[in-house]
C-alpha cells in the first residue's frame, strides 16, 4: 500500500456528508509549481514589468523564501502594479494563462483525491494566498465551488492597487477556514486540510486530518514530528523526453506501416472496409504497446451490444484516436474538423477510414458533409465523434454540439458514451509526444434514440452530457 492508497482509505473512512470539510491549498498542492511564476513570466514577455517593480519583487521574494517573511509585501507589490486595470480584463487574462499553462500544471492524482471526497459527500474548499485571477479557473476546472483567496480591492470595476483584506497566509488562512467551517456547520476536528508549505502549519494544526501533500523540506520535517500523513503525487508529464520522443516516433512509424499493410489488403480484396478493419484491429494496439500505454476498459461489452451506433467520446488528446481504436476496433468511421485532414498524426488514418471532414466555418457545407455519415450508419458502419468539437485543455467538459446527436436521430441508432480518463495527462493537448502510463476508459450503457425528436434534442444532449460529467467527476477509481 502506498501513502496515496492510505489517503484514499482515510477519506473513505471519514464521516460522510457535507459536515466534513476538505480544504486544499493551490500552489504546489493542487498544481505543480506556482501560479505567480506563470503570471510574472507572462508579464515579462509582454514587457509589462518595470525595472523598479522587478527589483522590489525579487527582494520581497527572497525575504519570503529565505528569511521566513510572510507574503504580504510580495502581494502588495503585485497588486499595486495592477492599479487601474479593469477586473474583467484581468479575469480574461487569468483564463488565457490557465488554458495555456496552469491547466497543464494540475496534478493528475489530485483529481482522484477530489473525486474521493466527492464520493463521500464532503464539502470541498480551496484556501490560497493567490488572487482570484490565478485561483478561480483552477477551482472551476476542478469543480471546487468555494474559494478563499487574497482579493484585490475593486471599485467601479477597476483595481485600486490595494487588497480588500490581508492576504490569506499563515494564521490569516487558518482563521478564514475556521470562519468558513462555522458558516457551514462543519467541525474542524473532522476536517481534512492539504498543503505543501510550512506557512500553512496553522491551517494544518487547526484540523483533525492534516495532510502534507507534496511538502517542501520544512513541512516534511514538521509532518514527521507531528506524525501527519506525507503524500507525494507524480509530477505532470508535459515536456518531451528523449525516450518518449523516440517511442512516439516509432509508434507513428508502426501505425503508418500498419496502414500501408491495410491499404494493400484493401487493394487485394477490393474493400476499403476490410483495410480499415485490419488497421483498426492491429494498428492502435501496436502503437499503444510501443508507447508503453496500457488501456483499462470498463464496460467493454457495451461497445459491441448495439451496432451500428454513434460512439461519443470526450476529447482531450491526440491519443484519443488510438484509445478509441483499441475499444471499438472495427466497422467504424468518424466525423472530424477540416483542420485534422492536415494533421500528420491523423490524416493517414482519416483517409483509410473514409472520415467525413466538416468545415465548421461553413454551416451549409457541414450539414452536407454529415449526409454520407448518416448513410454509413444505415449501412452498418458506426460513427465515432467528439461532441465537444475540439480538444479541451483539461478533463473538464466543454459545450456539446448537436451534430452527433442529429446523426443518431436521423439514422435511428443508439448513442454509446465512451468516457476517457487520463489521456491528456499522457499526451498534452498541443504535444506531439506521448508518455507511458495507463488510460482508463468507461464504455457506458447505450442510449436509445428511438423516441427522440428534433424538438427535444436539447434535453437529450443535456442528459448525455450529464452522464459524461458524472463519470468524470467520479474518477477512474
Amino acid at each position: 500500500m502506498t501513502a496515496l492508497d492510505d489517503l484514499h482509505r482515510a477519506i473513505a473512512e471519514a464521516p460522510p456528508g457535507p459536515g466534513t470539510l476538505a480544504a486544499f491549498d493551490l500552489d504546489g498542492t493542487l498544481i505543480s509549481g506556482y501560479s505567480a511564476s506563470v503570471v510574472y513570466r507572462d508579464r515579462l514577455r509582454s514587457f509589462d514589468i518595470s525595472l523598479g517593480e522587478l527589483l522590489r519583487t525579487t527582494g520581497a521574494a527572497f525575504d519570503t523564501q529565505f528569511r521566513g517573511a510572510d507574503v504580504g509585501a510580495l502581494m502588495d507589490i503585485a497588486v499595486q502594479a495592477l492599479a487601474g486595470r479593469q477586473d474583467d480584463e484581468l479575469r480574461e487574462w487569468g483564463l488565457r494563462l490557465f488554458r495555456q499553462e496552469i491547466a497543464g500544471m494540475i496534478y493528475r492524482d489530485a483529481r482522484d483525491i477530489l473525486a474521493a471526497h466527492r464520493r463521500a459527500g464532503h464539502t470541498i474548499v480551496m484556501a490560497t494566498s493567490a488572487t482570484p485571477y490565478q485561483a478561480q479557473y483552477v477551482a472551476d476546472d476542478l469543480d471546487i465551488a468555494d474559494v478563499l483567496c487574497s482579493t484585490p480591492e475593486v471599485v467601479d470595476g477597476m483595481l485600486t492597487g490595494r487588497l480588500a483584506a490581508p492576504p490569506l497566509w499563515g494564521e490569516a488562512k487558518a482563521k478564514a477556514l475556521a470562519e468558513y467551517a462555522a458558516g457551514h456547520g462543519a467541525d474542524l476536528a473532522d476536517a481534512f486540510a492539504y498543503s505543501n508549505g510550512n506557512e500553512d502549519v496553522p491551517m494544518l494544526e487547526s484540523v483533525g486530518r492534516p495532510v502534507a501533500l507534496n511538502p517542501d523540506r520544512s513541512l516534511t520535517r514538521r509532518a514527521e514530528r507531528s506524525e501527519w500523513p506525507v503524500v507525494r503525487l507524480a509530477e505532470p508529464q508535459r515536456g518531451p523526453t528523449v525516450l518518449a520522443t523516440a517511442r512516439t516516433a516509432t509508434a507513428l512509424g508502426a501505425l503508418m506501416t500498419a496502414s500501408a499493410v491495410g491499404v494493400g489488403a484493401g487493394l487485394l480484396t477490393r474493400s476499403r472496409q476490410n483495410a480499415a478493419n485490419l488497421v483498426g484491429t492491429v494498428g492502435p494496439d501496436l502503437a499503444l504497446t510501443i508507447l508503453g500505454i496500457h488501456v483499462e476498459v470498463r464496460g467493454r461489452d457495451n461497445a459491441w451490444s448495439h451496432r451500428p451506433a454513434v460512439f461519443m467520446f470526450n476529447h482531450q488528446s491526440s491519443l484519443d484516436v488510438l484509445v478509441l481504436g483499441t475499444v471499438i476496433r472495427r466497422d467504424v468511421t468518424g466525423v472530424a474538423k477540416q483542420e485534422a485532414s492536415h494533421d500528420p498524426r491523423f490524416a493517414p488514418v482519416g483517409a483509410l477510414l473514409d472520415v467525413a471532414y466538416v468545415d465548421r466555418a461553413d454551416t451549409s457545407r457541414a450539414k452536407a458533409a454529415l449526409a454520407p455519415a448518416v448513410q454509413k450508419l444505415k449501412s452498418g458502419i458506426s460513427i465515432a465523434i467528439a461532441p465537444e468539437g475540439t480538444r479541451s485543455p483539461t478533463p473538464k467538459l466543454g459545450r456539446f454540439k448537436k451534430g452527433g446527436f442529429h446523426l443518431a436521430l436521423q439514422a435511428g441508432v443508439p448513442v454509446v458514451p465512451i468516457v476517457i480518463h487520463d489521456a491528456g495527462e499522457l499526451m498534452w493537448r498541443n504535444s506531439f509526444v506521448a508518455h507511458p502510463g495507463t488510460v482508463h476508459v468507461e464504455v457506458l450503457d447505450p442510449v436509445p434514440t428511438t423516441d427522440w425528436t428534433t424538438e427535444g434534442l436539447d434535453d437529450h444532449v443535456r442528459e448525455v452530457r450529464e452522464l459524461f460529467e458524472e463519470c468524470l467527476r467520479r474518477g477512474p477509481r
